[in-house]
């Protein structure tokens, strides 16, 4: 049985416990997945906090979690290993799976990113072991302390000389170990001298000292320079592979490449949000901590209003005809309304058949287009949202598909001259636009060629938690056969090929396993 939580937060430092605050606060159902190794677990004490100047960041994380404890969040002691949609799950609803180290898997409606990122640091004898006590990185962490200092700055990247500058603020006895950068510029030589900086462009072979102080380090050729403190910059590498399925789209910082978020901390994928170190490196424990809390009562705001449109929807129910208007409506009103993942029995059935011209009636936003376009259909999505069919021409482009292979427009079908695809397809047309719904799906089968298929996607049931009653919402739900059988095509030139139920698994709106039966109704036409 897999949890179904409202928020699932990946990480447990300062951003992540600050974001689960504000969460339990709004009485969210919040799971806190930490592994419990922070970034800042090497140091001993936190500097430039306000009322926590000093304190061992282990304490705050102590402190920082009893205090989500206190509204209602949970933790797991584990770290996530995977992340996945949700085929198809509508908002309002668990959207994610999200599974543990601990080989637990839960349901969330949004993730959030907290995960922070690894220092991977030179490859020189004896600096990991001095990390975080005397091999430091940020001057203003950890520049009072040893400030005076003879201080030695190892660069690893330019940025490396930026940090060898602020650095000289606290000392003016400070060398700069420069061999990473290669042949500096006479700009930069004045620059430095004009400070008194001492630059070496000796390589760096090893940092000596007795336990965790430095006394001087040692270069490849021998000779030793007298240093009390060594600041340094490793690579930075995010902790996000967790999200490598999700594809979420990425941003170049002047630390390297991390998710690319907008102000608010949401990613590519509207259901998951992310900030802190593993998005800005340089962000320091109030940065994170103020742009979680921020960040936390935004996504919250989100889910108050999927519920509002939830209920609203629920209060409706299900039209019998909704004119074109009411789809706009429900497209420009939302980010995002369906699912980027095209329709399982589509894949399924579409593989199994010969490429060629495809039209997708009520496309939405292109999912299914895409899909056959990428497998060597051309593919045309018609629908009555202009914002629909914005999206999919978006979503396309997004993957490097031209209009040549997916092309979308607002067009009746009434208007799509007759016989001219191979493959006409319609996906759970069960709320039409303008005309009742058999009307539009006789009207798509005069789209199909000869020799060509015709794939209608139903719900052929109601789903398992609604009970054993064909009626839902004021529809009723017809088998493939009372499908075929409603549609009354010329069987001399209609053959079934496809005609049968699937059942599929999903998540009901208890955030309980559930089953929806798809109704699968492919015809060649003669």
């Amino acid at each position: 049985m897999e949890n179904s939580w409202d928020v699932i937060i990946a990480g447990g430092g300062p951003a992540g416990l600050s974001a689960a605050l504000m969460l339990g606060r709004a009485r969210r159902r919040v799971l806190v997945i930490d592994a419990g190794s922070p970034r800042n677990r090497f140091a001993a004490h936190m500097h430039g906090v306000l009322g926590h100047e000093g304190r061992a960041p282990g304490e705050l994380r102590e402190r920082g979690r009893a205090e989500a404890a206190s509204y209602g969040v949970e933790f797991a002691d584990a770290e996530v290993v995977e992340v996945t949609r949700i085929p198809g799950a509508p908002e309002a609803r668990p959207g994610l799976r999200v599974v543990d180290s601990d080989g637990g898997a839960h349901i969330s409606r949004a993730l959030v990113v907290a995960t922070g990122l690894a220092d991977d640091l030179p490859d020189v004898r004896g600096l990991a072991e001095r990390w975080g006590t005397s091999v430091l990185h940020c001057p203003y962490c950890h520049g009072w302390e040893v400030a005076g200092q003879r201080l030695g700055v190892l660069t690893t990247s330019p940025l490396g000389m930026h940090q060898a500058e602020l650095i000289r603020q606290w000392s003016d006895r400070v060398t700069v170990f420069t061999s990473g950068l290669g042949e500096l510029s006479d700009e930069t030589v004045r620059r430095f001298g004009a400070r008194g900086v001492a630059l070496e462009s000796e390589p760096v072979a090893e940092v000596l000292g007795e336990g965790e102080r430095i006394e001087a380090v040692r270069l490849r050729d021998g000779r030793e320079v007298e240093i009390d403190a060594l600041f340094t910059m490793g690579r930075l590498r995010p902790l996000d592979g967790f999200l490598a399925v999700l594809d979420l789209r990425r941003a170049q910082t002047p630390w390297g490449e991390a998710l690319d978020v907008d102000q608010t901390g949401r990613t590519s994928d509207p259901r998951v949000w992310a900030f802190g170190n593993v998005v800005n490196p340089g962000a320091t424990v109030p940065k994170s901590m103020g742009d979680a809390s921020f960040s936390a009562g935004f996504l919250n705001g989100v889910l108050v209003a999927e519920d509002f449109d939830a209920a609203v929807a629920a209060e409706a129910g299900w039209p019998r005809i909704a004119e074109p208007g009411f789809w706009e409506e429900r497209y420009a009103g939302r980010e995002r309304v369906w699912s980027h993942e095209a329709n399982a029995a589509l894949r399924d059935v579409a593989a199994g058949l010969t490429p060629g011209s495809a039209l997708d009636v009520g496309c939405g936003e292109g999912a299914d287009a895409i899909w056959l376009a990428k497998r060597g259909w051309r593919a045309t999505g018609i629908d009555v949202s202009a914002t629909a069919v914005s999206r999919a021409a978006d979503a396309a482009a997004a993957e490097g598909i031209g209009a040549e292979r997916a092309a979308f427009a607002v067009t009746p079908v009434s208007e799509i001259p007759d016989g001219a695809f191979d493959l006409v397809t319609s996906s759970f047309l069960h709320s039409p636009a303008g005309l009742p719904r058999e009307d539009i799906l006789r009207e798509a089968a005069r789209k199909t060629a000869a020799g060509g298929h015709l794939l209608i996607l139903s719900h052929a049931a109601p789903p398992s938690w609604a009970g054993a009653d064909h009626a839902h919402a004021g529809h009723r739900f017809l088998p493939p056969r009372e499908e075929y059988a409603a549609l009354g095509l010329d069987p001399s030139e209609w053959e079934p090929v496809i005609v049968e139920a699937r059942t599929r698994d999903v998540i009901g709106p208890d955030g309980e396993p559930g089953t929806i039966d798809d109704g699968v109704l492919l015809l060649r036409r003669r």
